[in-house]
């Protein structure tokens, strides 16, 4: 459970997502891409984002988005 108090800002980011979304439910699944091991550093999430299909990237407060096109 995230509240105010414990993570202000993750809890903005769930509080904004909720806003905008048909169902204001958010599933944390692991972040690794197929037969590699789970990410646990920031390293780790730079690779995988960087060979795979996903089009952003938060960490902490830095928000990194591929270009398309």
């Amino acid at each position: 459970m995230v509240t105010r108090q414990s993570n202000p800002l993750f809890w903005r980011l769930l509080k904004r997502f909720g806003e905008q979304a048909p169902a204001p439910i958010l599933v944390n699944t692991s972040f690794n891409l197929f037969g590699e091991p789970l990410v646990v550093s920031p390293r780790d999430a730079m690779r995988s984002f960087c060979c795979s299909g996903i089009d952003a990237l938060m960490i902490d407060s830095f928000l990194l988005k591929k270009h398309n096109g």
